[in-house]
C-alpha cells in the first residue's frame, strides 16, 4: 500500500493493510534510490530502526497502541540529540560529548515512547544557518523538484526527505524560517509552534530566544499528530510553557465558519516577487473563503522592524555561543557559518538590547491586531528555491530574496507554511498561516481545511527531474567574492572588532563581513527611531526562579 501522509499510514496499520517494517523498509530504499544524489541524511539507522518497526508490528498485534505515531518512520535534524548517534550540526565544531551525554532530546524521546521510528538524522545547513561548505565531508542538501536548487534551509534534510517518501515526517528547527522555508520550497507542510510551546533541550543553539522545534509533514493534520506528542514543559528547557496542550485533532473539522483570517499584502507588494505568486495567493484565499472563513485585509505592524530585530538577536546569540571556538577553530566552520557568527560579534550590547525592547513593542502590537483577526496569511516566500550555483556562501542572504518567515520568530507566534502551488517553472510555493500565542489550535484547523480542498501538500517530484539530474553528491559552487566599495574606516572598525575577540578572517571574508555589517547599519539604527520603544522593557527570558 501506498502511505503518503501519516494519517493514511496510521489507518492503514491498524486496519491489517500495512505493516511498520513495510512501511519502514519503503522509506530505505527511497533513501536508498535517491539519497545520493538530493543528500538527505547524514546519519541512517537501517538496523535500529527496523528492529523499532518490528517492535511496534509485535505491540499493535498484542493490542498495544501508543497512537498514531506508532509505527510510523521519522527523521530528525542532527542538530538534535539522539541515542543511536552523536549530533553533529554538520559541522566539525560541535563536541561529540554534548550529545552522547543527552541521548535523546527531550522532543525525540517523546516521538520514540509515541512509538515512531528513528529512521536517521537529516542533512541541516551548519549550525543551522552556515550555507553547506563542499570543503568539509558533509553532503549538499538538493530540492527534490530540481536538484540544482537548494531545498531551503536549515531543515534542509527533512524538507528534502518527506516528498521523496524517505520518511513520513520528521523534525526540523526554526530560528528564522528553517522549518517554514523548505517546507515551502519542497512543498510539504511546516510548522513552527509558538516559542516555548515545545521544549528546545537537547537541539544545539543557534538563538536562544528565538529557536524552536518543529514538525515537518505533508499535512497540517500530520504535523498536529506529532505536535501533539512533542508539546508540553520540560523541566531542562526554562523557556518552555506549563501551559495546557490543546486537542490539536479534535479541531480539524474542515469548517472554518467565524473565523476572521487578516490577509497582509504590505510587507511583500514592493519586494522580490515571483510573476506566479499572486495569483496563487488570490487561489489560496478563495478556497479559505470557501471553508468558511472571512477574509479582511490588515497590514503587519513594525514589519521591517521586527525583521532587523530578529536578525540582530540571531547574530548576536549565536555569535555569543560560538565565540569561544571562533578563535581557534575558525577554520573548522564552513565559510558560511564562520562568517555569519563573524557578523555577529559586529553588533554592540545596546543594540542587542534595543532590539529586545522593539519584539516586546512588536509583541504589544501583534494583540492588538489579533483582537481584529484570528489568524494572518502572509507568504512563506515570494520567491521559489534559488539555484544552489548563484549562491556565495560568505554572502548567502544575498540569494534568499522573498522570504518572510523571520518576522513571526521575533514575535514568537505559531506560524505555519502549507503548499499552494507552483511557479512557472515548476517550483513550488507555500503561504503562512499564523496565529495567536499558543493558538496551534486555529493555525492547524485552517491548514486542514484548506488540505481537504487542495492537493498542492500530495503532489510528488516526478522521476523525471531526479533521474535527469547528474549533480555529484558533495558538490556546490565556488565562492564568489565580489567586493564591493567600502569606506577604509568601516573596513578598519570592523577589523577592530574582530581582531579584539581575536578572531582573524582572511581579507575576502573580512571585506565580507564588513559589507553585512555596512549594510544592517542603518536598519539598526531605526530601531532606536521607534516612539513606542523609548520607555519599554526588554523581552529576555530571566526569572529570579530556576
Amino acid at each position: 500500500m501506498n502511505c503518503s501522509t501519516i494519517s493514511e499510514a496510521a489507518a492503514a496499520l491498524r486496519g491489517g493493510e500495512v505493516t511498520s517494517v513495510a512501511l519502514t523498509q519503503a522509506a530505505l530504499a527511497a533513501a536508498d534510490a535517491h539519497d545520493e544524489l538530493l543528500g538527505v541524511f547524514l546519519r541512517r539507522f537501517d538496523e535500529t530502526a527496523l528492529e523499532a518497526a518490528a517492535r511496534a508490528d509485535a505491540e499493535l498485534a498484542a493490542g498495544v497502541d501508543r497512537g498514531p505515531l506508532h509505527g510510523i518512520p521519522l527523521g530528525v535534524k542532527d542538530i538534535l540529540a539522539t541515542v543511536e548517534a552523536p549530533a553533529t550540526a554538520q559541522s566539525l565544531v560541535l563536541d561529540p560529548a554534548w550529545s552522547k551525554q543527552i541521548a535523546d532530546a527531550p522532543v525525540v524521546a517523546r516521538l520514540r515512547a509515541a512509538g515512531a521510528v528513528i529512521v536517521g538524522k537529516t542533512t541541516t545547513f551548519e549550525f543551522a544557518i552556515g550555507f553547506p561548505d563542499p570543503d568539509k565531508p558533509f553532503p549538499i542538501p538538493r530540492n527534490p523538484w530540481d536538484p540544482a536548487r537548494t531545498p531551503g534551509g536549515s531543515s534542509a534534510g527533512t524538507g528534502a526527505g518527506v516528498p521523496m517518501g524517505m520518511f513520513l515526517g520528521g523534525l526540523g528547527t526554526d530560528t528564522g524560517g528553517s522549518v517554514r522555508m523548505p517546507a515551502a520550497f519542497c512543498g510539504i507542510t511546516g510548522l513552527k509552534a509558538t516559542f516555548g510551546r515545545v521544549p528546545k533541550s537537547g537541539c544545539a543553539p543557534l538563538a536562544y530566544t528565538l529557536d524552536g522545534i518543529g514538525p515537518m509533514a505533508r499535512s497540517a493534520r500530520d504535523c498536529a499528530l506529532m505536535l501533539a506528542v512533542m508539546a508540553g514543559a520540560d523541566p531542562t528547557d526554562p523557556y518552555s510553557s506549563a501551559r495546557p496542550v490543546d486537542d490539536y485533532l479534535g479541531g480539524l473539522t474542515g469548517d472554518l465558519s467565524g473565523l476572521r483570517i487578516g490577509v497582509d499584502t504590505a510587507s511583500w507588494a514592493g519586494g522580490d516577487v515571483d510573476p506566479s505568486w499572486p495569483d496563487l495567493l488570490s487561489g489560496a484565499l478563495a478556497v479559505l473563503s470557501e471553508c468558511g472563513a472571512t477574509v479582511v485585509d490588515v497590514v503587519l505592524p513594525l514589519y521591517a522592524e521586527l525583521v532587523t530585530a530578529q536578525s540582530v538577536t540571531m547574530a548576536a546569540e549565536s555569535a555569543a555561543y560560538h565565540l569561544p571556538d571562533l578563535p581557534g577553530r575558525w577554520p573548522d566552520y564552513g565559510v558560511g557559518a564562520r562568517a555569519y557568527f563573524g557578523g555577529g560579534l559586529t553588533l554592540g550590547a545596546t543594540d542587542y538590547v534595543q532590539a529586545q525592547r522593539v519584539r516586546r513593542v512588536g509583541q504589544k502590537a501583534m494583540a492588538e491586531l489579533f483582537a481584529q483577526c484570528d489568524l494572518v496569511i502572509n507568504p512563506a516566500s515570494t520567491m521559489p528555491a534559488f539555484v544552489i550555483a548563484d549562491t556565495d556562501p560568505v554572502r548567502p542572504f544575498a540569494t534568499l530574496r522573498g522570504l518572510h518567515t523571520q518576522y513571526w520568530n521575533s514575535v514568537g507566534n505559531p506560524s505555519m507554511s502549507v503548499p499552494i502551488g507552483f511557479s512557472a517553472e515548476g517550483m513550488p510555493f507555500g503561504m503562512q498561516i499564523s496565529g495567536r500565542p499558543f493558538d496551534e489550535a486555529s493555525v492547524l484547523r485552517a491548514g486542514d481545511a484548506y488540505q481537504t480542498r487542495t492537493d498542492w501538500h500530495l503532489r510528488r517530484p516526478s522521476a523525471a527531474a531526479l533521474s535527469g539530474a547528474n549533480l555529484p553528491r558533495h558538490a556546490a559552487p565556488p565562492v564568489r567574492r565580489q567586493d564591493v566599495p567600502l569606506a577604509d574606516a568601516r573596513l578598519a572598525a570592523v577589523r577592530h572588532l574582530l581582531t579584539g575577540a581575536r578572531v582573524n578572517p582572511d581579507e575576502a571574508e573580512m571585506r565580507a563581513i564588513a559589507e553585512g555589517f555596512d549594510q544592517l547599519r542603518p536598519a539598526v539604527g531605526a530601531l532606536y527611531d521607534i516612539p513606542a520603544v523609548r520607555y519599554e522593557d526588554p523581552a529576555l527570558g530571566f526569572s529570579a526562579l530556576l
